[in-house]
């Protein structure tokens, strides 16, 4: 299978083809059980309301510790420690041995708006070979989060059309597009000074889908769909050039690319992937990665039993201390659930932070945070769409 071939059905030529009609979908992963309630009672809340008591046991957290800013130095080689504004770039250059072989090939530019993006397209392309990238590739924001202005590069117009379309002087990545359709998040922890970490939680990243019946059109599959009618306003703006085809009976439509619960994914809890040889390889990997110990880890995989082994994965993206471990917006989660995950987060960051204090690292001050903050802000409100 070629890397294009993975998400062809993204295409509207393979939209309307008859031969893919039930194809499987998910491949590598565990079968998504789509029987019983679509989303949780809470799933769609906005954040702020989801947070809240978050923020009164951050406030608590402050009392004990005497620092509100200790958690910026619980990844003290990443700016913030990967709170906000941190760019994904810098993150992958802290990585040597182990932790290169695994991060999927990327390259990082910069956008030159007086420069005609017909022009930058060829230097690019020739950078891309010089790491063994061809297109398609993943064009992703440098600086951003949930997935924002993530696409799929195809060919060199849509590069064109990508760059013409985000701001200038910011930053981007073309990473290597990874030959698997499975994702997970897998949310690692390891205290300074400790020879092994824990994974605290995976996350397992479905993308949507809608099938064709042979009689009505995309937007009427997407509005009478269980869960994609929740989120419909996603999926209608993101396709709506597609929105009247009426796709053959069995025929599946992917609805999102990018791994992102706010972008329409599908999560589900992927704790029965944890084992002690998927531990030792995270040990490995972030032990290569200069002063990492809290994050989240997105990565694709070939399949759900090679992952277990810690095998044929790749990482596309090293989170830190905002990290999310996401398995708490699986649909059989409870309130309970999610507090319990979260509380347990931020108190493990306070404490990783105390250590790396006592280790003589010096804590940002709030307006280094904040600044980063009206940063990543301006720049997210203008990336491309994202796929």
């Amino acid at each position: 299978m070629t890397k294009a071939s993975v998400y062809e059905n993204t295409l509207i030529q393979q939209a309307v083809n008859p031969t893919f009609a039930n194809r499987p979908v998910h491949p590598g992963m565990p079968p998504l059980d789509l029987s019983g309630k679509a989303v949780s009672f809470f799933e769609f809340w906005p954040t702020q309301l989801v947070y809240l008591p978050v923020v009164v046991q951050w406030l608590m957290l402050t009392l004990k510790y005497r620092s509100i800013n200790l958690p910026l130095i619980a990844n003290p080689k990443i700016p913030l420690g990967g709170m906000v504004g941190e760019a994904k770039s810098d993150v992958f250059k802290l990585a040597n041995g182990k932790a290169k072989q695994f991060i999927a090939p990327a390259i990082s530019l910069t956008v030159e708006k007086k420069v005609v993006a017909s022009q930058q397209v060829a230097e690019i392309v020739t950078r891309l070979a010089k790491q063994g990238i061809q297109l398609p590739v993943v064009a992703k924001p440098d600086i951003g989060c949930r997935g924002v202005g993530v696409r799929i590069v195809r060919d060199q117009q849509q590069l064109v059309d990508y760059i013409e379309y985000f701001p200038n002087q910011a930053s981007l990545i073309l990473q290597e597009l990874v030959p698997y359709e499975a994702e997970a998040g897998i949310f690692y922890i390891r205290y300074p000074g400790k020879e092994k970490g824990e994974i605290f939680s995976i996350t397992l990243k479905y993308a949507p889908y809608v099938f064709g019946n042979g009689k009505d059109n995309l937007q009427a599959l997407i509005e009478a769909d269980p869960r994609a009618s929740k989120v419909a306003h996603l999926y209608l703006s993101r396709h709506q050039q597609h929105l009247d085809i009426v796709l053959p009976e069995g025929q599946p439509f992917r609805l999102a690319f990018a791994g992102s619960h706010s972008r329409g994914s599908i999560f589900r809890d992927g704790k029965q992937l944890i084992t002690p040889a998927l531990t030792a390889k995270l040990d490995e990997i972030t032990k290569d990665i200069d002063e990492f110990y809290y994050g989240r880890l997105d990565v694709r995989f070939k399949d759900a039993e090679l992952l277990k082994q810690g095998r044929d994965f790749k990482i596309v993206e090293i989170n830190g201390a905002s990290s999310e471990a996401t398995h708490i917006w699986d649909r059989n989660a409870s309130l309970k659930d999610v507090y319990k995950a979260l509380f347990y987060q931020y108190k493990t960051l306070f404490e990783i932070g105390e250590i790396n204090r006592r280790r003589g690292f010096k804590i940002p001050g709030l307006k280094a945070l904040w600044q980063a903050y009206k940063k990543e802000k301006n720049l997210v409100a203008s990336y491309p769409a994202t796929e």
